[in-house]
């Protein structure tokens, strides 16, 4: 199973100047609690804005440098290549960043996309690609009010292909 997974704004927004807009506590918990354990899978430019593997997690960076080395990460030169890498794996993450997201969805590599939805729309400069309604189908969605902890309306919401 191959998992699109991705914190949108409503109105696609995913991030500006290679960091996340908002701060989701509710959501960096479940991201953790859903991706230890398996192999995430993120470009570059994502992996750098993280800084470092995350632990309990297989990382594999995507890029066409073939040169580029990280301690602790598997490398792939392409997405396919990258989800071959992981194969063994039950529970494949694509965790990022809008170029993966959209090549992998555009290419029909993922089964699954797993969304949270933030209920606000941001200035932003990366955005997560349109979900045609013609592959994917709503199958489950959460809805979590703002509290002292998290500062907008949010929803998790799963999406697998019809």
């Amino acid at each position: 199973m191959v998992t699109v997974i991705a914190a949108i704004a409503k109105n696609y927004a995913l991030g500006k100047d290679n960091d996340l807009i908002w701060h989701l506590p509710a959501d960096l918990k479940r991201f953790k609690k859903v991706t230890t354990g398996h192999h995430i899978l993120m470009g570059r430019n994502t992996f750098e804005s993280i800084g470092k593997p995350l632990p309990n997690r297989t990382t594999i960076i995507i890029t066409r440098n073939n040169n580029y080395f990280k301690d602790g990460c598997l490398i792939a030169n392409s997405i396919k290549d990258a989800i071959e890498m992981a194969s063994s794996d039950d529970e494949i993450y694509i965790i990022g960043g809008a170029q993966i997201y959209k090549q992998t969805l555009e290419n029909n590599l993922a089964d699954a996309i797993d969304l949270t939805i933030v209920h606000h729309e941001f200035d932003a400069d990366v955005f997560f690609p349109e979900i045609d309604l013609k592959i994917w189908k709503e199958i489950s969605r959460i809805d979590f009010k703002a509290d002292e902890k998290n500062k907008y309306d949010y929803s998790f919401v799963r999406f697998e292909k019809i």
